[in-house]
């Protein structure tokens, strides 16, 4: 699997330009955010996309980028933002809820069209439905590798 980072207004269209036609099932999109104390009381400083139909993994440098990160305009007008806003364009993430009290409190984006594998996850379990289970817990119980 490759993998780009982005880090200028340049590189962020060109990968925004090379999306195609996000929308659909199965998701195409993958989105994991980092940060420090990642939430609105702390610092949003990278996004991870995996666009799998090419199998390639996007860092979005947000501490260098700042809002271009969100606001960068594609020749067709769509945005980081306008991504992670679109009801029709399905974006996976493993537990939403830091992720996206960072982005709404941090960034004023507003999360849509969510598909969340913790909550998949416990949905689908056949003990306990208690607690969510972490992103490591869940590996040890389901994964078969």
């Amino acid at each position: 699997m490759h993998s780009e980072l982005i880090d200028t207004t340049a590189a962020l269209i060109t990968f925004l330009d090379g999306l195609g036609d996000c929308k659909g099932q199965p998701p195409s999109l993958y989105v994991d955010l980092e940060g420090n104390n990642l939430s609105r009381h702390g610092t949003l400083s990278l996004i991870t996309i995996l666009v799998e139909p090419r199998q390639k993994v996007y860092f979005v440098d947000v501490t260098t980028l700042k809002g271009k990160a969100f606001d960068t305009m594609g020749s067709d007008k769509r945005t980081i933002r306008s991504i992670l806003e679109s009801k029709d364009i399905l974006k996976v993430f493993f537990d939403i809820r830091n992720d996206s009290d960072a982005l709404f409190g941090l960034h004023g984006v507003r999360v849509g069209g969510i598909e969340d594998l913790q909550l998949v996850e416990l949905a689908s379990r056949n003990f306990s439905k208690r607690c969510v289970n972490g992103l490591a817990k869940c590996i040890e119980r389901d994964s078969t590798v």
